[in-house]
């Protein structure tokens, strides 16, 4: 009987949560030509002028515990819905609170069913409970959505590796390495290693047995 390869779970720790971390833009036309760069980010003095959700977003960033109340007043005001229950889910994640994470990355969806960064948290969620076909899914569907986010790559590299598809695992490794500074790079360097490995291996099995 042929043996079943199967790709080392500890290859490499995959790429962590991604927070939304600037303000939904619900009104802008998309076709619209901004002539004006946008600013970049600066030190916020008048906290007090921003919405719920942007308040929430400081919070978060500085590690406030009063981000996640923040966060739920910006979804009680419609503030940036998707994007409020997306960065909420990174916080119960965190917590240990599973089931609320997981309702709050699909809630999110259900507001905006192309939002990138729940689908990837949602893959990382999935990927810890280790429902592997279901991470391979959101993280196909992150990159679908924002092919310019090199994380997702390394995380669908990682998760094809574990489900046996190893040319499609240095597909997405090689499009991680293309999007990533060299320094970056190397962090796949483990990973591609034990790819090959990988499937040096399963080329030996199929030899071995026919």
């Amino acid at each position: 009987m042929a043996e079943i390869i199967k790709f080392p779970l500890q290859a490499a720790a995959k790429l962590g949560y991604k927070r939304v971390r600037k303000r939904c833009q619900a009104a802008d036309n998309p076709d619209q030509l901004h002539l004006f760069p946008t600013p970049t980010a600066q030190v916020l003095q008048f906290e007090s002028g921003l919405g719920k959700f942007e308040q929430a977003l400081l919070l978060d960033e500085r590690g406030d515990s009063k981000a996640g109340e923040m966060y739920a007043q910006a979804i009680a005001e419609q503030d940036c819905i998707a994007d409020a229950y997306c960065n909420l889910g990174i916080i119960e994640s965190k917590s240990g609170n599973s089931s609320k994470a997981f309702d709050c990355f699909t809630i999110s969806l259900k507001h905006d069913p192309r939002h990138s960064e729940a689908h990837y948290n949602l893959g990382n969620l999935y990927f810890d409970a280790n429902d592997f076909r279901l991470a391979q899914l959101h993280y196909e569907l992150a990159r679908e959505i924002d092919p310019d986010f090199p994380n997702v790559y390394f995380n669908l590299a990682l998760v094809q590796g574990i489900n046996n598809d190893f040319n499609a695992a240095l597909k997405a490794l090689k499009q991680y390495q293309a999007l990533v500074p060299d320094a970056e790079g190397r962090l796949a360097d483990e990973l591609l290693q034990n790819l090959k490995k990988a499937m040096a291996a399963a080329g030996s099995t199929r030899r071995g047995s026919s």
